[in-house]
């Protein structure tokens, strides 16, 4: 007996849990719910937008770095370059074809006889 009032009050529980589904689930109940589920659709539309978005600057961020280092790389290779280039015997070297050489002599220095 005992046995059969518990099973009678747990029906009675169950039962407007069941009715509080089928309150939900009925159509115009769905149908107010529209823009509510809308409003979500939208949200994951944004994140997957946001994701996708976000990748894609990390690639820009990455390949815009790569370029960045070839730069250095290169603005190194012929700043040296230029710098041996520069010295003087390289400087000889270049100009001798032109037939230009190297002074070996002290400059001579004039003075205007005027100003003393």
């Amino acid at each position: 007996m005992h046995d059969e009032q518990d099973n009678i009050q747990q029906e009675a529980k169950t039962e407007p849990v069941i009715r509080g589904w089928k309150r939900l689930l009925n159509y115009q109940s769905i149908v107010r719910q529209i823009p509510f589920f809308l409003f979500l659709t939208a949200l994951a539309v944004l994140y997957i937008y946001n994701g996708h978005y976000a990748d894609k600057t990390i690639r820009n961020i990455n390949k815009t770095t790569k370029e960045v280092k070839e730069l250095q790389y290169e603005y190194k290779t012929v700043k040296s370059e230029v710098m041996f280039r520069s010295q003087q015997s390289e400087l000889v070297k270049a100009v001798e074809p032109l037939g230009l050489k190297e002074i070996t002599t002290t400059p001579v220095m004039l003075k205007d006889s005027v100003s003393n």
